[in-house]
């Protein structure tokens, strides 16, 4: 009987996260995670208005990105994963250099812990495309307690299309392009603000 009891709740535990996982894992390797939990902007959605407070979603882009390309009301909170050093410059990309944030995993703890939430809680983790930042902000908080990283696998402007007059455009899916809440209009509350030197 006490072998039983163990094996009914690993059960329950792997029917609880199926349930809560329903994308697959990306094909490309660099937009897989230790975890294995994917959901598309859709079911991100669905998933915090299911759970509401019980999960932390947050946006990892640049503040400045986000004031160019939108926002949803519905993350809990903006930490970046990477922000552009306005002191450096990527020759190759003609753009800012982007630098890992080194306080992202002490930031995410901190949302936690203003939530009351612990890291056993479900944290979504929306980029702009789905696995430049998503996968690896997730990776960087592998190993560090975190139980439930989730990445939204199409991000919030979704990915590109290849081919036809609008070849490049982000309009394949992502959050913008499903129909979700969004608006250019920023909640100053859920933005991050750098520590102050």
């Amino acid at each position: 009987m006490n072998n039983r009891i163990p094996a009914i709740a690993m059960i329950l535990v792997l029917f609880a996260a199926t349930a809560l996982q329903a994308s697959p894992a990306p094909e490309d390797p660099k937009k897989q995670t230790p975890w294995g939990l994917y959901v598309d902007s859709t079911e991100a959605y669905e998933m915090k208005q299911e759970l509401g407070d019980k999960v932390l979603f947050v946006d990892v882009r640049d503040p400045i990105e986000i004031m160019f390309t939108g926002f949803t009301d519905t993350v809990d909170v903006n930490i970046p994963f990477k922000l552009a050093n306005r002191n450096k410059w990527n020759e190759k990309k003609s753009v800012y250099a982007m630098e890992l944030n080194q306080n992202f995993e002490r930031d995410i703890a901190a949302a936690l812990k203003k939530r009351g939430l612990s890291k056993d809680a479900p944290i979504l983790l929306m980029c702009r495309s789905g696995g430049t930042r998503g996968a690896p902000s997730a990776r960087k908080l592998w190993g560090k307690g975190y139980e439930k990283v989730y990445v939204v696998t199409d991000g919030f402007e979704g990915g590109k299309i290849k081919k036809g007059e609008k070849k490049n455009w982000r309009l394949k899916n992502g959050w913008k392009n499903s129909g979700l809440p969004w608006s250019y209009k920023l909640n100053k509350a859920k933005m991050y603000y750098p520590p102050l030197r």
